[in-house]
């Protein structure tokens, strides 16, 4: 059974897609990521929470403290990056939900728990995160996110007030030279999924 979305772009998406390790120096600009935010702000997420918030690492400053939060090789990759990105959850998306979810007025209270809060804020957010990857790519951009890093230094450097928490850190731009890794092998269908 054939897919609706044509070859290339599934092959730009998911079968060419590739985690880059190093970038060119081209640019990002805030046009661009405005345009791949324009689209990726339709994924879904539980009662429309949109929990992901994103921190782009501009300045010298900001880059350099990300840099010291990294585990390993990640730290030259932030580094070497033209852009990095913060993907965090918002541990107080709730206080959004009659604007986002405004046909449920009691939404909000459902997540009064700060750990349940916390929970689907941390789910949902990641759903987003994956989202804004596919995105990226959609924009012709390679992608390279990382989990290797402090993340309660990265917490304490950019959301010292408690009310975010990091989720991934993101390398975006073109590939630099030798970007990629061999590919890694992949389970098949059958090794994924079953019927109940």
């Amino acid at each position: 059974m054939s897919l609706e979305l044509d070859a290339a772009a599934q092959d730009l998406l998911f079968r060419e897609a590739r985690t880059a390790n190093t970038f060119s120096s081209d640019p990002v600009s805030d046009e661009t990521l405005q345009a791949v935010y324009d689209l990726v702000k339709y994924a879904p997420t539980s009662m429309n929470q949109q929990p992901l918030r994103i921190v782009l690492i501009r300045s010298e400053d900001a880059r350099e403290r990300l840099v010291k939060t990294m585990y390993g090789p990640n730290g030259a990759k932030v580094a070497q990056a033209p852009l990095v990105a913060i993907l965090a959850a918002d541990l107080e998306f709730h206080e959004l939900m009659p604007r986002v979810f405004p046909h449920f007025p009691e939404a909000k209270d459902m997540f009064a728990d700060p750990a349940i809060r916390e929970a689907s804020a941390v789910q949902n957010g990641t759903l987003q995160a994956a989202y804004f990857l596919l995105g990226i790519r959609a924009a012709g951009l390679n992608a390279g996110p990382m989990i290797g890093f402090d993340a309660e230094a990265v917490n304490r450097e950019f959301f010292p007030g408690g009310k975010q928490k990091v989720l991934l850190v993101m390398n975006i731009g073109k590939p630099g030279e030798n970007a990629w890794w061999p590919r890694s092998p992949r389970l098949e269908y059958d090794e994924v999924v079953s019927a109940a």
